[in-house]
């Protein structure tokens, strides 16, 4: 499971939906109290924005004609556990390993990463 925090239009079928299933699912642990520490650890959630990415991965999959029918409920603490994501590795990760995704962020150059995102200092090491 994981945020990818990369603007939506640039994600594949696949990775749209997987990541609207896993905020439903991070959603899910949180409420239920479920450490994440790993995740956490790892960079691939932060609590604070997954209400707001829920909601922009449903405008994009309505975008593309996709039936949603899953609020997400607000229903979790996002105090307890934070975490961060650096979508700018985020897409570089996604790139490696999904194609049709490369080639949606080919096709729009001007997509990037949200700029509400924190960039580590690791990653401003990182060179393509």
């Amino acid at each position: 499971m994981r945020m990818w925090m990369v603007d939506p239009i640039l994600l594949c079928r696949k990775h749209l939906l997987g990541e609207h299933v896993e905020c439903h699912m991070f959603r899910g642990s949180l409420h239920k109290g479920t450490s994440l520490r790993g995740f956490l650890d790892a960079g691939l959630l932060d609590s604070r924005k997954l209400a707001r990415r829920h909601d922009q991965l449903a405008a994009e999959m309505q975008r593309r004609g996709y039936r949603h029918e899953s609020p997400l409920p607000r229903d979790f603490d996002t105090t307890a556990a934070k975490g961060d994501v650096d979508a700018v590795a985020a897409l570089r990760e996604l790139a490696t390993r999904c194609e049709e995704c490369r080639q949606r962020h080919s096709s729009v150059p001007d997509a990037v990463a949200p700029a509400t995102t924190h960039r580590s200092r690791a990653t401003n090491r990182v060179r393509r």
